[in-house]
């Protein structure tokens, strides 16, 4: 096939990100080898940071960019059909009414469910054992016993039902909790052992022993979990942050667990990350702080260009995409 034949796909990194995300040449060749037939029909520009988008958006069929340019994009990028993102939330794209009709927009959504049940069986463990405070004795060279009972039969309440939701609800049903989800229909497939909708979330609430926060920020979720639903959580419960920070009030969420009126937290999110070495999270005695790796694994790309090239052949074969983001609801 002529080059002039072929779909351009551009791929393009922001430097700083951390290198598991970056698409460099490498990856790209890597994929292409998985998957030789389709990558025969198409042609590979890569870009950093911006340096060579602008000539790319002008024969771009495709594009893979996590911060896709906003402004005039039709008149930029006449051809362009599809998008993917390198992460599952796009909550820094919206509103999408700057994305033209014509263009779908896909998210890397399913990629992080198997990861996310390993941390949150980690977090759900850690926080019913009290292993932050035990941490902190060990550096205060403190000898104290903090005795719990099984964490089986206890509630795990799970904001969000998607991929990492049911990977956090496998979590707990391993350990032979209850799985209850906060979904926004009110549905929720196994292994949720009951689903509220969103509507009825300050019911839910108190029933969790442990609260796990896993939906993407979108208009509707932003602030789901301020400082007065907090308070609904029952005296001694946990929680876990795998989805993002914009959704709890932070503020009012640290003073429980330094008051102790929450056992403790993981927290994965945050408003500002990296972490600024003075926010007062790193000193909350009961809390551990993990820098945004709850879901992601080595080899993330790899796998990100596999799906890549997944719907690229629906594309080929006339079928929809998926994974493809609903402009009503930001996911």
């Amino acid at each position: 096939m002529a080059q002039s034949d072929k779909y351009h796909l551009h791929l393009e990194t922001v430097r700083k990100r951390p290198e598991h995300f970056h698409l460099s040449e490498a990856a790209w060749q890597s994929a292409a080898h998985r998957h030789s037939q389709l990558a025969q029909q198409v042609r590979v520009t890569i870009g950093y940071d911006g340096e060579t988008l602008e000539e790319a958006l002008k024969t771009a069929d495709f594009m893979i960019n996590s911060l896709p340019p906003k402004e005039r994009l039709r008149e930029r990028a006449p051809k362009l059909k599809w998008i993917q993102t390198t992460g599952a939330g796009v909550d820094t794209l919206l509103p999408l009414d700057w994305l033209p009709e014509g263009i779908t927009l896909t998210n890397n959504r399913g990629a992080h469910g198997e990861k996310a049940e390993d941390s949150c069986a980690l977090a759900l463990l850690a926080l019913h054992t009290r292993l932050p405070e035990t941490l902190q004795f060990q550096r205060d060279r403190v000898w104290k016993q903090i005795l719990t009972a099984p964490i089986a039969g206890q509630t795990a309440l799970i904001l969000g039902f998607g991929d990492l939701g049911q990977g956090a609800g496998r979590a707990a049903k391993k350990l032979g909790m209850k799985v209850i989800a906060v979904t926004r229909n009110g549905k929720a497939a196994a292994p949720a052992d009951a689903a509220f909708p969103v509507e009825r979330i300050d019911e839910a609430l108190p029933l969790a022993d442990y609260l796990i926060v896993t939906t993407p920020t979108t208009p509707e979720t932003r602030g789901l979990v301020p400082a007065r639903r907090l308070d609904l959580l029952k005296h001694g419960a946990g929680v876990i942050n795998i989805g993002r920070a914009a959704l709890m009030d932070y503020v009012r969420l640290r003073e429980k667990l330094e008051s102790g009126e929450l056992c403790g937290a993981v927290l994965d999110v945050f408003e500002q990350e990296p972490l600024p070495p003075d926010s007062p999270w790193w000193t909350v005695r009961n809390v551990i702080v993990t820098p945004h790796i709850s879901c992601d694994t080595p080899g993330y790309i790899d796998r990100l260009l596999d799906r890549w090239f997944e719907n690229f052949g629906r594309f080929v074969a006339g079928q929809p995409f998926e994974n493809a983001v609903d402009r009503r609801w930001g996911y």
